[in-house]
Order: C-alpha cells, then sequence, then structure tokens
C-alpha cells in the first residue's frame, strides 16, 4: 500500500520579479514553450516535459502570508539557495543559445569525469544560477 503515496513531481516554481519577462526569457533562452501566462502576469508556465517550470511574482501575496518575505540574494556574489539543472543532448549549442537572448554565462560547458556529465552554468535575467548539463553517464568500468 505505500506505493500508492509515492508522489509525482509537478511544479518547480520560481519567484522572479517580472513574470511575463522571465517566460519570455526562458522560452527564448533555453528553447521552452509557455505553456500558460495569466492576464494578470502573476503566473506563467512553460511545458518541460512530464513536470512544469511555473513562475510568480517574489512578493506574491498569498505565498507572503503563508510563509513570509522570499528570501533573495543581497548581491551579485550571493548564491540563490537553489539552482535549476536542464538537460541537454547538445550543451554547447544550448549554452551559446542560452548567453545570446540574455543568460548570463557563469562557467563554460566542460566535461566532469567524477559525475559523467558535460556542464555550463548561467544566471538567468533574476540571478538565478541554470545548470545546463547533458545527460548523466556512468563512467566507464576497466
Amino acid at each position: 500500500m505505500a506505493s500508492n503515496l509515492k508522489p509525482a513531481f509537478g511544479y518547480t516554481i520560481v519567484y522572479v520579479k517580472d513574470v511575463a519577462k522571465s517566460v519570455d526569457f526562458y522560452a527564448k533562452a533555453f528553447g521552452y514553450n509557455v505553456r500558460r501566462l495569466d492576464e494578470s502576469h502573476r503566473w506563467g508556465e512553460l511545458e518541460s516535459g512530464h513536470t512544469t517550470i511555473a513562475f510568480t511574482p517574489q512578493h506574491q501575496h498569498e505565498t507572503d502570508d503563508l510563509t513570509g518575505v522570499v528570501q533573495v540574494p543581497k548581491s551579485d556574489r550571493q548564491r540563490p539557495p537553489m539552482e535549476l539543472c536542464l538537460v541537454y543532448s547538445d550543451v554547447d549549442a544550448a549554452f551559446k543559445r542560452a548567453v545570446e537572448n540574455g543568460a548570463v554565462p557563469v562557467s563554460q560547458p566542460e566535461h566532469r569525469q567524477d559525475w559523467g556529465q558535460k556542464v555550463g552554468y548561467v544566471r538567468d535575467i533574476d540571478g538565478m544560477t541554470v545548470r545546463m548539463g547533458s545527460y548523466v553517464h556512468p563512467p566507464k568500468q576497466d
């Protein structure tokens, strides 16, 4: 019976300064299709496979009442307490596209032998770290 309690992962919600701008940025920089942007611009969603990447304002009233003010880094030197990892078959092309569409490059894509993935990092228009990685391939055994 415990298997009935296993949840499906539904959303990653990103708190942003401007929902419409972030939805547009993610669509152009990372290649997503917009699923929804409500008329009030207080909620936006991107099609991302089995789950959804959603955006809502940093100072959304309903959330503030429940959990307090959303904490944001106080400077560009502070890293947000999460990162979004997007997986691509061609990380170099995806990284180039993101930077050409306004993402700030943090580190160029490189192969990480320790976990069998090629990864590069950018920051989005709100300063959130986005890891752009290839599918993970386990190291070859001798």
